[in-house]
């Protein structure tokens, strides 16, 4: 596609505007804001010995780039730049391409506070967005001008995309099925399934692999927690415990102290709550756990359902009261020795308004959901081209990982829908020049409508919950 020249003129000044924004980010959250994960993540960096409950992949970076700046301050540095770099490169390729609007809205995208305020945190959610928005971007820039990605722009995409895959363990669930939608080969579309199939299988036994040969990181029993909460799920629904996995006393403390939760499986490590409950479920070899838990769900398919949908209910945030917990991003660091400062009084106040921001639908991941899927629909109805291509990969992403809370979530923080909500903002403005057919419009707005008002009549008629983690953890 040819490129006139006033257009191609208007790309330097988009991309100098999201510069400017990328460093007005690090002034506003300068240094960094710290949660609980971060504090645990940078003692590793200090101690230099590593675990993999949190993302091995993610403390190396770090440690790697501590002499360039104490505490969280690389990092921050790190997780804005991907993410203006990305969205500037989009931005760029739009305006050029003559798309100046839509150009402006990308930019618009990356300034919604809950977008940009979880971006502040430093955290493994807000480096996966700014890996992934940087290797889309990247992308971008060349396909949306109808040209090929140059040989050389794949080494810093492979490894953005390889930190991304690595960086959160359900993040195969995003990097794969976005690569094989972009890919040129196979075309027919359950090719396309067979080969993300394959490709998730593939990632899943190669991670582990590079987590603990290639990084050293030992084994923290983290990937026994999904067995444990959906077998005490399983417990606290069936009323037959002989077949649940649990013994008889251990189903009923699982019901008696409601230690399966919806919001999280924190009640089930907590040894104060249900940890020595669970025990010796927890000593026994990860694959038999999982075979019992296979076992349970066959024998009790109803409870299992019914302890996944309640948990999904939880995590998309529909049917669930006001200020349900962990959608804002935190205002102060967490509370800790190792020189994690807490960030200034300007963070702090783009953090309440995110608090706001966050009860409406923008923060709700069952409206994103909705939304992507009318936007699916109406990109899949138009002829293929650079535009329809790269937001189809976004959307597949943001709706492959959304579906995989099915059965793979075990906690219901906002963020780890950061990356569905602002892919499916940024395929939107992608597939925004011409509009979506009238029957595929109509159907999304009716579903959306319903889902506002479901989850609006459920916040004016249900309790409010407890506004602390120990509330919640009951």
């Amino acid at each position: 596609m040819p490129i006139d020249p006033a257009p191609r003129a208007l790309a330097r000044p988009t991309l100098i505007a999201a510069a400017a924004l990328c460093l007005a980010s690090l002034a506003l959250f300068w240094p960094g804001t710290a949660m609980y994960d971060t504090v645990a993540q940078y003692r590793q960096v200090l101690a230099g010995v590593y675990d993999d409950w949190h993302p091995p992949a993610m403390a190396r970076v770090w440690a790697l780039l501590a002499p360039f700046g104490p505490g969280a301050t690389p990092m921050l540095v790190l997780q804005l730049a991907t993410y203006w770099l990305g969205l500037g490169l989009l931005a760029g390729a739009l305006a050029r391409i003559g798309r100046q609007r839509s150009a402006a809205a990308i930019l618009v995208i990356g300034l919604l506070p809950p977008f940009l305020g979880w971006q502040g945190v430093v955290l493994k959610d807000a480096q996966l967005a700014g890996a992934l928005l940087a290797a889309v971007g990247i992308i971008g820039w060349w396909r949306l001008a109808g040209r090929r990605l140059p040989r050389a722009m794949w080494i810093p995409v492979t490894l953005l995309l390889g930190y991304a895959v690595l960086v959160r363990a359900n993040a195969v669930f995003i990097v794969v099925p976005l690569v094989v939608t972009l890919a040129p080969r196979p075309t027919h579309p359950l090719a396309k399934l067979a080969s993300a199939l394959a490709g998730i299988v593939v990632v899943l036994g190669v991670a582990p692999v590079v987590n603990h040969q290639l990084l050293h990181a030992q084994r923290s029993g983290v990937e026994a927690t999904q067995a444990l909460y959906d077998l005490a799920g399983i417990a606290a629904r069936a009323p037959d415990s002989d077949t649940t996995g649990l013994t008889g006393p251990e189903a009923a403390t699982v019901r008696a102290r409601r230690c399966a939760t919806p919001f999280f499986w924190d009640p089930l490590g907590d040894d104060a709550h249900c940890g020595t409950t669970m025990a010796r479920l927890r000593a026994l070899p990860t694959a038999t756990l999982y075979v019992t838990l296979a076992s349970a769900a066959l024998h009790h398919p109803i409870a299992y359902a019914g302890h996944r949908m309640a948990h999904l209910n939880s995590t998309e945030r529909w049917l669930v009261p006001f200020r349900w917990p962990n959608a804002a991003p935190p205002a102060t660091s967490e509370p800790n020795t190792l020189g994690l400062a807490n960030p200034n009084a300007a963070a702090r106040a783009w953090e309440s308004l995110t608090a706001a921001i966050v009860e409406t639908p923008l923060g709700w991941p069952i409206a994103w959901i909705v939304v992507a899927i009318t936007a699916l629909a109406a990109g899949l109805s138009r002829p293929r081209g650079p535009a329809r291509d790269i937001a189809s990969a976004l959307l597949v992403s943001a709706l492959a990982l959304e579906a995989s809370f099915a059965v793979l979530s075990i906690a219901s923080d906002l963020r780890y829908h950061l990356w569905p909500m602002i892919a499916t903002a940024v395929a939107s403005v992608l597939l925004s020049d011409r509009p979506a057919p009238r029957r595929v419009a109509r159907a999304g707005i009716a579903a959306l409508l319903l889902v506002v008002a479901g989850g609006v009549a459920a916040r004016a008629l249900l309790p409010l919950p407890p506004q602390t983690y120990a509330g919640m953890l009951g």
